[in-house]
């Protein structure tokens, strides 16, 4: 697998290695070893589907401590414009965010370390996501932030007639920059 390593410390963007033939393809979409090896020492409990329609946005949801969750989320069907938004209150990229095209095509997965918000949306006629998580989900702790925030300014590529949202996702807070989500491990030093 090739990994690139985004303008924020801990997110990439991994490829995998795929054979094409005249049957088919194949490809290692997870292997611990090299996923140790080359991107974190990370330890996945939980695997989640889900499937949406064109416009659905999902997020920006994240998990409070001592329940945050850092996740490895790829595409089987369609695609999607998937955005990590860094919360760690002492990181130099504090707020900022990474978006990525995943799709069925380009088999591309991104790692988001514990500390960010995520969230995408469906730019197909749907499409199926899959994600590894490293810590059980906890609805008790579960956040989320709003997804047009004017701070984080993030561009979803579609327009926001065609976007739908759980009614959850509709009430979600603003961004504080003030606000302490996440102490970025430096930060303990």
């Amino acid at each position: 697998m090739e990994v690139e390593y985004t303008e924020i410390e801990g997110l990439v963007i991994i490829r995998p290695e795929i054979y094409r033939d005249e049957r088919g393809y194949f490809f290692e979409s997870f292997s611990q070893r090299e996923f140790e090896e080359k991107v974190s020492k990370t330890q996945f409990v939980q695997d989640n589907e889900s499937r949406s329609s064109y416009g659905v946005l999902r997020g920006l949801h994240f998990q409070k401590n001592p329940f945050a969750q850092a996740k490895l989320i790829r595409v089987i069907s369609g695609k999607v414009l998937d955005v990590a938004v860094d919360l760690r209150h002492n990181s130099p990229t504090f707020g900022k965010h990474v978006s990525v095209e995943l799709s069925e095509e380009n088999k591309q997965q991104v790692f988001i370390p514990r500390g960010f918000a995520h969230g995408f949306i469906v730019l197909s006629d749907h499409a199926v996501c899959q994600y590894k998580c490293d810590n059980y989900y906890a609805p008790d702790y579960a956040e989320g932030l709003m997804w047009d925030d004017k701070q984080l300014n993030i561009n979803w590529l579609l327009p926001d007639e065609d976007i739908i949202l759980s009614e959850k996702d509709k009430n979600n807070p603003n961004f504080d920059l003030n606000s302490v989500y996440f102490e970025s491990k430096k930060s303990k030093n």
